[in-house]
Parts: structure tokens; C-alpha cells; sequence
């Protein structure tokens, strides 16, 4: 228990009556590791909520204030067998880094020793059944034994202090039986070597514990990737805001000290601090953290804006509504925050599976064991039976059942331009029943296209190209791009808000607003004809013209929508976007439901109603706004040029411009699916052929060591298959 922390500096208001605080936890390392420690905690009297984020090895505990001291959760959760101490966000990612480093370590030690004990090995194994003299093979054995008891004491510590600790606590986790097996093949190899016996396994202990660390490393690895999200989103937040304290005088204060009705300045280049209305100035902002739509929008007096919007080019003066805690950024935190622990309570398949296998494998054998003393075996025979059990119903073949298919899986997908960001993405995306499309930036390509390229004079297309580079507006990056200009034009000044203009050819030249043009009639033309049009207008001289500019849906995506439909996923749109432009998108895919204008939390109710009727969700989105659902959903999916945060949270990210990599992973992971449980049958199998034999006394510990090896073969075969990630 750590008496010296003053807890009082890291306790935070969650309610009129309530507390909070968070605590980083060592050891958790499973679902089933989360459901014990909020358990007991949840039981203590005052404690209103106690949630564990298996990504960030995060609890988040709330009681009522003045209750309970907060020294009381870092006690019981020692006594639990966890060591616990105030959360931050700094000081747990170096902590991780370090245990990454220490696990990667380990590995490299384990294999090392593993492949120098396969050289020992393979002499023993051919010579036990040639003319290998004993005293050769003894010392072979000693020197396996040299090799790996001190590697395994030392890679095999993450397994055996967890073991402890659990055991410590009166409890178990996933990492005693682990550390059984592994304690038991050292043992069995040792005694064996004592009694110059023919068989020892220092090889078979060395190489599992190699196995465990390198899952356990990826594991890590992405839990790790899973967490950048937060950096992200800290990058969004500001510590302090620009604070009017008179008519004409401000101040910088922390934004914890801002108050409704407070007015804050907001300069070019920086982002809100609140979430409130403009009352003075004009800028365009970028929101796309409330509508997903990259384009900036006008803000005037009596808009609203948000903390986290970017302002791009005049001052506002914004009237607060609410700072800090209240705003629509610390609202979207918080369902990242809910949406990944709900999603860390996931059981993948191999751990559903091990629950059950590893107290019924270690009871048969001490049953054999028993079994063959009650009926006169000697001591020695019954318990070498009892270890040919325990090798022929070693988990090599189920462990593998799920990793080969992954691996194998993985590699296929990546080939398709599917980069998986989770362990257990596969099985979730092999699970979903229905699909939510964000449209800007997903079913949409990110970039901006000139849409009435064909209706403009292509010397018009190239002058307005060469001007657009002075300008830094996505609009006109657009039209550069499309003109494939590349020598800007001289002497081009800019006016923020409004556009870019010079002369050329003796002639005034402007790009921009179609007021700042004179074009106001031209663009309401085109406007009238395609309302979900941008527009940018051109003059030089007498001459004008307006672009229309709008993202263009990506080439596949009716193609991948019907797809969907085929195998009986329903498909919708929810997007923040304007209802014009979600509705031309839904008709030109087909797709029937559809909403517009939905904020963040929305769409998260929206995914949480479907998850209660039943449904599997796959949510795929690109922006800021997107993040929080791409959390929630059962499985989620972002383009390569969707925003840091959006790629982290997500399970899956695809390249190119094309939306089949959807497709490509619903059907690869369906098959992959299939494969894992015919692999995980396939080891049942064997088991329920193998086990009576060797139970019966008819295996010597090398036949079920042959025995084993073979059964690891086949599921690998099998998991091959896996390679044709394409096939429905």
C-alpha cells in the first residue's frame, strides 16, 4: 500500500455528490482479469462505478465524496494481486514502452536458447535410436538443462509473477496453468536427466515459452498502437484560452477556469478552447470534428462553435457555453474512453477455448497418475504416464489453432491492401451482420474534384491553376491539382476569407469567394444545379467562370454496397454531412437508410441501438468525428487517409481508392473464421483419439511427443488455406 501519495491531487469532481479517480493497474491481462477487479470493487458500500480499460490498464473508480479514502481501492486491489498507483497519461506510456522492451528482451533470450538446445536436440533424438552411447546423451541432457533452466528463469517471469500474485490472492488466472506446464516440464526434463533417462523435454518448455512471449509482445505491441488515440485527442485540447477580463483587456487562464458566459479570443491558427457562440469577428473554421466535413465553414456572429475547431484565418470572439469537462471534446473522450473498455471485455475464441482445456488436461493426468499408483504402478511409471498425457494433450496444437490462422490470414488480407490494428479483428469482422458508412472521406474519396471541368476553356483551367497555388484553401488545392500546375503565379497577395488576387497580363486576376469575383450570379446557377457543390469562382479581366467542386464517390463503392447485400448485411449511411449531400449519396449506392447532420454521440446511440437488438456493427469512418463510433462498434474500419486518431482506434486500415478492401475483409475474415474452428475441432479431435491411448500406458513420451508435433502439422495445413483471403 503506497502511504506517502497525497490522493487528493489526483481526485476529480464526477457529479455534484460524486468523485473520481484513476488508477494505472499492473497485471491485467485478460477480460476475465477486468470482471474481477470491477466485481470487488463494485461491492464495497459507496462506490458507484468501478470500470477497467484493458487498453490502457485503466480503472476508473467514482464513489461519493468524502466516503471513503481513496488509499482503500490501491489496498484491496494488492490484496486482488495488483499493484496500483495514480493514472497519468506520461508516466504510463514510458511505463509500457519499458515493459514492451523488457518483453522483446525476453523473447530474443528464449529463442536463442531455443534454437541452441534444437541443435542438442536433434542428436539425442536420432542417436536414442541409433548406437548413441548414454553418457553422450547424458550429457547432451546437461547441457540442454545449462541452457535453458536460467533462460526460462528468466523469460518466463512475466508468467510466473502474474501466476504468483493471482495465487497470492486466492484467485487464478491464464498464466497458472501457463506456468504449471511450464514448471512441470522443467522438472519432469531435470529428473529425468538425474536418472539417465532417454527422454528429457528442455526443448519442448523453452520453445512454448518462446511462443507465449512472442504473443504476448503483439499483444502488447497493439494495445499500445490502440492508445495513440489519446495523444491525438490531447493534441486537441488546449491548457489555456485567451480570456477578456474587460471590454479591452485579456488574459490567459487555464480553460478549468472558464465560466458560462465568459468571452474568450480565438486568433488565427489556433483552436477553441470552449464550446460556445461567436459574438464578434469572422473566420473559416475547420469542424470536422462535429460533421466529418474537411471543407471549412463560415463562422460569424451567432454560429456555434466547438473546442477542437480550428480557426483558419480572422479572430472570433466567442461567448462561452461551457469549457473544459462539459464540452463536446471531453464528451467525445469519454466515449472513446466507454466505447474501448466495453470493447476489452471481448473473449477471443482461443481464450474461451483455454478456459475449459487447461483444468481438464492438468485433472486427466493427475487422475492417470492417481489412477495407475491406486492399481500398483510404480511411482516412477505412473508419473511418467501422467507427463505422456500431459505431452500428447499439450496445447501446442490449440495454441496455434488461432495464431496460424491469423498469421496466415493477416498476410493474405495485407496482400489486398487490409492492414490489420487488432489481434482479434478478425473474428469480429467475421461476425458482423450489419455496416455504417461514414461519406465524407469514406464512401467519398478524401481529395476535392472539379466536377464541371468539361464547361470550362482549358487556358482558363491552366491560369486559374497557376493562381490557386498561392492560395492554401482545399478548394483551390483542387483546382491546382486538376489543372496539374506547377509555376505559380507573381506578385499574388491573399485576403483571408475571400480569396487571392494580382495582375496578369496587365489585367486584374482573381481566384475565390464569387463575391470577392463578381460571379455571385454564375455560382447561384450552379449551385441551383447541384446544391452540393462548392464552389470557387475566377476572373481575369471581363472574363469569368465558377468551379464547381465536389468529392467524388469512390469508383467501387455501389459494386461493394451490392456485395454486402449479397451476403446479407445490411448496409447504412450515418454522416454528419448536410442532408443534400448524404441523400445524393445514398441514391446513387442504393443504399435506403441514411441519416444527415449526426453529431458524435448520436452516432454512437445509433450503434449501441443496433448492438441491443442483436446486431454485429461494423462502423466505417475516417474523421475525428467518426472516432468515438469506430470505438463503440463491434468492429470498425478506416481508409489509409483517415485522421491519426480514426486509424488508431480502428481495427482495420485500407489503402487505395478503391472501398473493396471492405469487402475483402468481411469475406477473408468469414473464411479465416471457419478455419480457426475447424483448427480448434481438429485439436479436440486428436485429444479425444490420443488421450485414451496414452492413459491406457500404450505412449512412451516420445511417441506422444511425435504425436503432439504431428497434430501442430496439421493445423498448420490447415490454416494455409487461409491464403486465399478472396474466396467467399
Amino acid at each position: 500500500m503506497q502511504k506517502d501519495i497525497d490522493f487528493s491531487h489526483f481526485l476529480k469532481r464526477a457529479g455534484a455528490d460524486l468523485v473520481q479517480l484513476d488508477l494505472a493497474v499492473e497485471g491485467i491481462s485478460c477480460a476475465g482479469c477486468m470482471g474481477k477487479i470491477e466485481r470487488n470493487l463494485s461491492s464495497i458500500p459507496d462506490v458507484t462505478s468501478a470500470r477497467v480499460n484493458l487498453t490502457e490498464n485503466r480503472l476508473v473508480i467514482e464513489w461519493k465524496a468524502g466516503a471513503l479514502d481513496p488509499a482503500l481501492f490501491v489496498k484491496r486491489l494488492a490484496e486482488l494481486g495488483y499493484r496500483a498507483y495514480p493514472f497519468q497519461r506520461d508516466n504510463a506510456e514510458t511505463l509500457e514502452a519499458e515493459r514492451a522492451q523488457s518483453l522483446l528482451r525476453r523473447l530474443g533470450v528464449a529463442t536463442f536458447a531455443a534454437m541452441n538446445v534444437m541443435m542438442l536436440s536433434i542428436p539425442v533424438w536420432s542417436g536414442n535410436v541409433s548406437d548413441m552411447l548414454p553418457e553422450q546423451r547424458d550429457f547432451f541432457h546437461w547441457l540442454s538443462a545449462l541452457i535453458v533452466l536460467p533462460a526460462a528463469a528468466y523469460c518466463a517471469q512475466p508468467f510466473f509473477s502474474s501466476a504468483f500474485a493471482a495465487l497470492r490472492a486466492r484467485g487464478a488466472n491464464m498464466d497458472v496453468p501457463i506456468s504449471i506446464g511450464i514448471l512441470l516440464a522443467l522438472a519432469t526434463s531435470l529428473i529425468e536427466t538425474i536418472a539417465h533417462a532417454e527422454h528429457a523435454y528442455f526443448d519442448a518448455a523453452i520453445m512454448l515459452i518462446a511462443f507465449l512471449l512472442a504473443g504476448r509482445y503483439l499483444d502488447q505491441n497493439m494495445r499500445r498502437r490502440t492508445r495513440a488515440f489519446a495523444s491525438n485527442l490531447a493534441a486537441l485540447k488546449a491548457e489555456t484560452a485567451a480570456k477578456f477580463i474587460s471590454p479591452t483587456e485579456i488574459r490567459t487562464v487555464p480553460v478549468a477556469a472558464i465560466k458560462p458566459g465568459d468571452i474568450v479570443l480565438v486568433r488565427p491558427g489556433e483552436c477553441c478552447t470552449v464550446d460556445g457562440s461567436v459574438i464578434g469577428g469572422h473566420s473559416e473554421v475547420d469542424q470536422s470534428l462535429v460533421t466529418g466535413e474537411t471543407l471549412p465553414a463560415i463562422a460569424a456572429p451567432g454560429s456555434a462553435v466547438f473546442a477542437g475547431t480550428l480557426v483558419r484565418s480572422g479572430t472570433l470572439r466567442v461567448r462561452a457555453a461551457t469549457a473544459s469537462d462539459g464540452t463536446l471534446l471531453a464528451e467525445i473522450s469519454r466515449l472513446l474512453d466507454h466505447a474501448l473498455q466495453a470493447r476489452s471485455r471481448y473473449l477471443r475464441l482461443a481464450e474461451r477455448a483455454s478456459r475449459l482445456y487447461a483444468p481438464i488436461v492438468h485433472t486427466t493426468a493427475l487422475l492417470t497418475m492417481l489412477g495407475w499408483l491406486a492399481s500398483g504402478a510404480a511411482f516412477h511409471d505412473s508419473v511418467v504416464i501422467a507427463i505422456a498425457v500431459l505431452i500428447i494433450t499439450c496445447p501446442c496444437a490449440l495454441g496455434l489453432a488461432i495464431p496460424a490462422v491469423q498469421t496466415v490470414a493477416s498476410g493474405a488480407l495485407f496482400r489486398s491492401g487490409v492492414l490489420l490494428n487488432a489481434g482479434d479483428a478478425i473474428e469480429r469482422i467475421a461476425q458482423v451482420d450489419r455496416v455504417i458508412f461514414d461519406k465524407t472521406g469514406t464512401l467519398t474519396l478524401p481529395e476535392l474534384d472539379v466536377a464541371n471541368l468539361a464547361t470550362i476553356p482549358h487556358h482558363v483551367i491552366e491560369l486559374a491553376g497557376r493562381l490557386a497555388l498561392a492560395s492554401r484553401h482545399p478548394i483551390a488545392a483542387a483546382v491546382a491539382r486538376t489543372a496539374g500546375a506547377s509555376e505559380p503565379l507573381a506578385d499574388i497577395e491573399e485576403e483571408p476569407g475571400r480569396g487571392v488576387h494580382g495582375y496578369y497580363e496587365g489585367a486584374p486576376i482573381r481566384l475565390g469567394h464569387p463575391a470577392f469575383c463578381g460571379a455571385d450570379s454564375l455560382a447561384n446557377e450552379i449551385l441551383c444545379r447541384d446544391p452540393e457543390a462548392s464552389v470557387v469562382a475566377f476572373s481575369h479581366g471581363d472574363v469569368r467562370h465558377v468551379f464547381a467542386v465536389r468529392q467524388r464517390i469512390r469508383p467501387d463503392a455501389a459494386e461493394v454496397v451490392a456485395s454486402l447485400a449479397c451476403l446479407g448485411i445490411m448496409v447504412e449511411i450515418v454522416s454528419g454531412d448536410r442532408e443534400p449531400a448524404v441523400r445524393r449519396a445514398a441514391e446513387t449506392l442504393g443504399i435506403q437508410r441514411w441519416r444527415a447532420n449526426v453529431s458524435p454521440p448520436d452516432k454512437v446511440a445509433r450503434i449501441e441501438d443496433l448492438t441491443r437488438q442483436g446486431h454485429k456493427v461494423l462502423m466505417v469512418g475516417d474523421g475525428l468525428n467518426d472516432a468515438p463510433a469506430l470505438a463503440a462498434a463491434h468492429a470498425s474500419m478506416s481508409p489509409v487517409t483517415a485522421t491519426h486518431m480514426s486509424q488508431a482506434v480502428a481495427d482495420v486500415v485500407f489503402l487505395g481508392e478503391r472501398l473493396e478492401p471492405v469487402m475483402t475483409a468481411v469475406r477473408g475474415s468469414r473464411r479465416a473464421l471457419r478455419l480457426m474452428r475447424q483448427n480448434l475441432w481438429l485439436a479436440v479431435v486428436y485429444n479425444l483419439l490420443a488421450v485414451p491411448i496414452a492413459i491406457a500406458g500404450l505412449v512412451t513420451p516420445l511417441i506422444a511427443a511425435a504425436a503432439m508435433s504431428g497434430s501442430s502439422v496439421l493445423v498448420m495445413l490447415n490454416a494455409l488455406r487461409a491464403r486465399r483471403s478472396e474466396a467467399a
